[in-house]
């Protein structure tokens, strides 16, 4: 068999278009369930272009071709993809429904797999080529899969299960919470389509999907409180099976689309986010309505109970030792020269394997040294390996995936020798002291994340900069790194979530960040938890703060002392001094000292 090559992928894929009659397609980074992270078997982008970034899209057609990312991406893009190949394209400045609309000819007829599109899109894009005299076309299979040699099957891993020691709750509590939404709502069913859905309403877990611990599934759930599991039956152990009780039907997940088909007359929620558009389509096939309508686990997954809460704090204590470990090897032994970012995203998977349990790493470990480091979602591969300068910043975001929680951490490191320049340490501190307005906020009942975001950017307002990502994400519990609906960040019509009040329960990422283009970047992410707060003397109503939950020194190489309140010393004293508190005991020798010494007052 020949090798393959990105321009032989793209003669071929053409070529099958040609076959169905077809003048262009879209190949998103999706998968059935419209993940994140996608199984090996779904990363068509990749296969097609050579992009190995986590959001991104292609548009084919006979003569031309364009690949569609944010500006996260602007130079991974371009170092991954051939330019020769496809055209670079910057969202949301355009995108691929629109870029379609404007190179489609009259009566093109441009395909789409409707298990990897949303039904919104998939009307959006129908109005846009619509409106240019072409036509959008739902094809039964994907054409890229009748040309990719060796493509990976998906994979086989069994189901596990999340004990409710772990969940906190049953999954017969909560698929009757949901059978008592569907009644309230005067539905008789709900698709539940996202994976870590799945998960959580079912208290089971897989390894199906990289970094996240999800087994790819589907769940009907009806309003007397049963449900049905679409599954592949080789995933189902005996103890699984049990654990799920009469109350679940197991089913073959090659039988799901079937299952709407049959819902007859019956009016059935589905997630206008998660829910594909072939799940639409073939309820209406059969007769069903289906009712646009958020996945009703979203936002009970979102509210840890404390039993969940309890787990994030223990994983919290695993990953700060491992954590901990790692920047004194660092910072030890990187000020020597002769290590690269490679060998210390590796070096710090080792410590993580070594003091948890872990399962997984939360995501791609992001191991970014000088100019790598100003991009906020630089991911390390052989080719872009560099060595990490002695004298130089360094910046690690990284998290692990243990039974009791996820974790999520990026800590900045100064590398000797030498000082860090005034510029440097001036960034820095504005970046420290948004991180801190944001731990030490109250605010509250009905606050949302969009509101608070302006906590965390204005010492770096005041310089006259900013920086382009989001402040917070929501974290599951040892499940999606990356979970809504909450977010803080700015207000933005296309990211929902900033509008989502915060609860207490909900685990957000706490991240301002600041990045010099071509020099170097700075991050300082814990996780906190949403709390209720007592203020004496406040008026009627709830007010919430948070709890921090992630306890790693931070580095106060970097920090300029003079930039700080006092009430801002006080925190990070405190701060240090939990610090200490929590993982004095777990360490020891020289790793012991290093946390005593990153621990005194400042």
């Amino acid at each position: 068999m020949l090798m393959q090559t990105h321009e032989s992928r793209l003669a071929a894929l053409r070529e099958e278009l040609k076959k169905r009659e077809l003048d262009g397609f879209v190949i998103p980074i999706s998968d059935e369930h419209m993940s994140e992270y996608v199984g090996d078997y779904a990363q068509r982008l990749a296969w097609l272009t050579g992009f190995g970034g986590s959001a991104g899209s292609a548009a084919v057609m006979t003569d031309t071709a364009a690949i569609f990312t944010d500006g996260r991406y602007t130079v991974q893009v371009r170092e991954q993809v051939d330019g020769r190949l496809f055209d670079y394209q910057s969202v949301p400045a355009t995108s691929p429904a629109k870029w379609l609309a404007e190179n489609a000819g009259e009566g093109a007829k441009i395909g789409f797999d409707p298990w990897l599109h949303s039904r919104g899109w998939a009307k959006q894009a129908s109005k846009m080529l619509a409106e240019a005299g072409a036509e959008l076309v739902a094809v039964d299979s994907n054409p890229i899969d009748a040309v990719w040699q060796d493509r990976p099957v998906p994979s086989d891993a069994v189901a596990t299960i999340q004990t409710d020691d772990l969940a906190g709750r049953s999954s017969a509590d909560k698929r009757g919470e949901v059978a008592q939404w569907l009644k309230d709502k005067k539905l008789d069913a709900a698709v539940i389509s996202a994976l870590d859905s799945v998960a959580w309403l079912l208290n089971i877990r897989g390894a199906d999907v990289s970094h996240t611990p999800v087994a790819l599934s589907y769940v009907l759930a009806h309003q007397d409180g049963t449900a049905e599991l679409f599954i592949a039956g080789e995933k189902i152990t005996p103890e699984v099976q049990k654990h799920l009780g009469n109350a679940v039907t197991i089913r073959e997940r090659t039988e799901f689309e079937d299952a709407l088909k049959a819902l007859t007359g019956k009016r059935v929620a589905v997630d206008p986010d998660y829910g594909v558009a072939a799940i639409s389509l073939a309820l209406e096939e059969g007769g069903a309505t289906p009712v646009s309508e958020r996945d009703p686990t979203i936002l009970a997954k979102a509210v840890k109970n404390s039993v969940e809460a309890q787990g994030h704090r223990d994983a919290q204590a695993l990953d700060g030792v491992a954590v901990c470990k790692f920047l004194h090897w660092l910072t030890s032994t990187a000020p020597e020269g002769g290590i690269d970012e490679l060998t210390a995203a590796a070096k710090l998977l080792e410590f993580r394997q070594h003091y948890g349990d872990l399962r997984d790493t939360s995501f791609d470990t992001i191991s970014a040294a000088a100019g790598h480091a100003a991009l906020p979602h630089y991911k390390v591969d052989e080719d872009s390996n560099i060595p990490i300068p002695p004298g130089s910043i360094f910046l690690v975001d990284s998290g692990g995936q243990y039974p009791c929680g996820t974790t999520d951490i990026t800590r900045t490191v100064w590398i000797g020798p030498g000082e860090p320049t005034a510029e440097m340490k001036d960034r820095f501190t504005r970046v420290l002291k948004g991180h801190i307005a944001i731990a030490e906020a109250i605010f509250p009942e009905g606050t949302n994340g969009g509101q608070l975001d302006s906590l965390a950017r204005q010492f770096l307002w005041a310089a006259g900069t900013d920086y382009a990502h989001g402040t917070g994400h929501g974290v599951g519990s040892f499940l999606a790194v990356h979970e809504g609906p909450q977010r803080i960040a700015k207000i933005n019509g296309a990211q929902a979530g900033t509008l989502e009040p915060l609860l207490p329960g909900m685990i957000l990422s706490n991240e301002p960040g600041y990045y010099k283009a071509g020099e170097f970047g700075i991050r300082i992410e814990n996780l906190v938890l949403t709390q209720e707060q007592q203020i004496k003397g406040a008026d009627d109503g709830r007010w919430f703060g948070f709890e921090n939950l992630t306890w790693v020194p931070i580095d106060r190489t970097l920090i300029e002392p003079s930039l700080l309140t006092e009430a801002e010393r006080t925190w990070l004293d405190r701060y240090h001094a939990d610090t200490r508190a929590l993982l004095a005991s777990r360490l020891e020798g020289e790793a012991l000292q290093w946390l005593m010494e990153q621990t005194e007052p400042l």
